[in-house]
């Protein structure tokens, strides 16, 4: 008896810190949510929590209650194997889970492609920095060579001089975005495995050398909002961040022209 009193306990203090958090019935811990996308991040989350959490509840009260049960009674019996009841949770188990990927993939599994009306960026990762590079009035990226790179001379994508569509291209070393336009980010990465990462975007997305990985993101309001590498990359890895700032549309166009 006194174990299942102590299962109950354990179950209440576990409940305990969401159950008296003030921001707990609307998830208020959360970062602040920027997109559409997140905001459904969000309540996925928030419907998942909820359903574990009732699940969790009443099997360990469920838990309690027969040990509970159990201990009253003088001689031990021996446990039966029910099958049909063996089967049956395991299929409710599944159900459940596929229920909940299938309502999250919605939100996360889309294949974002290049559109003649999206801004589209270029985002290079490498040891330990994070540079952008955006195409010039022509619309279209230069060249890059790997024997033009030069992070101190100020060409970190290795454009070519050569190639004349690259000279109206402009690098920079903090994202900056339109709001309330598509934006589509393609990821890069010159030496390791990184991860761009913006909590506020509710977004992780791997950076794979040798791979171009797209990433779609559309802001709903203006700020600025820290970028961050996800994954241990090196010593440096700490250091790794730069800033994301989403402008309105005429400023950003202004910034673009350089004024």
């Amino acid at each position: 008896m006194l174990l299942g009193l102590l299962l109950v306990i354990l179950t209440l203090a576990c409940c305990a810190p969401f159950a008296l958090h003030p921001a707990f019935l609307h998830a208020g811990w959360f970062p602040l949510a920027i997109t559409n996308e997140a905001l459904q991040y969000d309540r996925q989350f928030g419907w998942t929590l909820w359903i574990c959490g009732v699940l969790f509840v009443a099997l360990q009260l469920l838990l309690a209650s027969t040990i509970v049960r159990r201990s009253k009674r003088a001689a031990a019996i021996p446990v039966e194997v029910e099958s049909r009841l063996e089967l049956g949770w395991t299929v409710a188990a599944v159900v459940l889970f596929v229920a909940i990927a299938l309502a999250g993939s919605r939100t996360w599994a889309k294949v974002p492609v290049r559109d003649e009306g999206r801004e589209t960026i270029e985002v290079y990762a490498h040891q330990f920095a994070w540079n952008f590079r955006y195409s010039g009035p022509d619309g279209r990226f230069g060249r890059t060579t790997i024997d033009q790179i030069s992070d101190s001379g100020g060409n970190p994508f290795g454009i070519d001089p050569a190639d004349k569509r690259g000279a109206d291209d402009v690098v920079t070393a903090t994202l900056r975005v339109p709001v309330g336009r598509d934006v589509l980010l393609i990821l890069k990465s010159r030496d390791v495995i990184h991860d761009f990462f913006v909590r506020e975007l509710r977004t992780k997305q791997d950076v794979v050398p040798g791979m171009e990985i797209p990433l779609e993101i559309h802001l709903d309001r203006a700020g600025e909002y820290e970028i961050a590498c996800a994954e241990l990359c090196g010593l440096g890895h700490s250091q790794m961040r730069s800033l994301l700032i989403a402008m309105p549309q005429e400023d950003y166009d202004r910034w673009k022209r350089g004024e």
